[in-house]
């Protein structure tokens, strides 16, 4: 059984996640998206929240499993038995990134393999932290995030703005 994990922070979840996550389920056995819960960068969502639209997200797929991580991913891959990291690439600045990240968790466990997709094209454009900031200025999000994420996301951006128009703070994917 070849078992891989999908690490992100997720905040939040979007289609392109969404894309690479059901295309990496019809190549391996079985899928963790694994929701990293304290990255060097200020998230809009707690880990909890995080992890409860992933699962959310993927109700209906049963080879799909939500964790929450904390550490060096390839660690995390160990603790799980799992043999592939699988990585989503938009745009060629995703490259250089991924690649050196695939070098350094080779460095520190070589038998765990890093698999790429590419996004489909539609999704080119999205990050989390597009998602984001159109939301936090009152644009449309529909077309970029499920229905219960776009809830969720406003919902949080009220929270933080006390029911006002919401700027939020740029934040980095």
């Amino acid at each position: 059984m070849v078992r891989a994990v999908f690490p992100g922070t997720f905040d939040p979840i979007h289609y392109g996640h969404i894309d690479i996550a059901l295309r990496a389920e019809r190549l391996f056995d079985e899928l963790i998206v694994a929701v990293y819960d304290k990255p060097i960068k200020t998230l809009l969502f707690s880990p909890e929240a995080r992890i409860d639209l992933v699962q959310r997200s993927f109700v209906n797929h049963p080879k799909i499993k939500v964790m929450g991580y904390r550490g060096l991913t390839v660690d995390f891959c160990t603790s799980v038995n799992a043999q592939v990291i699988v990585r989503g690439l938009r745009v060629f600045s995703d490259f250089e990134y991924e690649f050196r990240m695939a070098l350094a968790n080779h460095r520190l466990n070589s038998k765990i393999e890093v698999v790429a997709l590419i996004t489909d094209e539609e999704h080119t454009f999205l990050s989390s932290t597009t998602v984001r900031e159109i939301a936090s200025l009152g644009g449309n999000v529909s077309s970029m995030v499920p229905p219960h994420v776009k809830e969720a996301l406003l919902k949080r951006l009220v929270e933080l703005g006390e029911g006002q128009t919401l700027v939020a703070p740029t934040l980095r994917d």
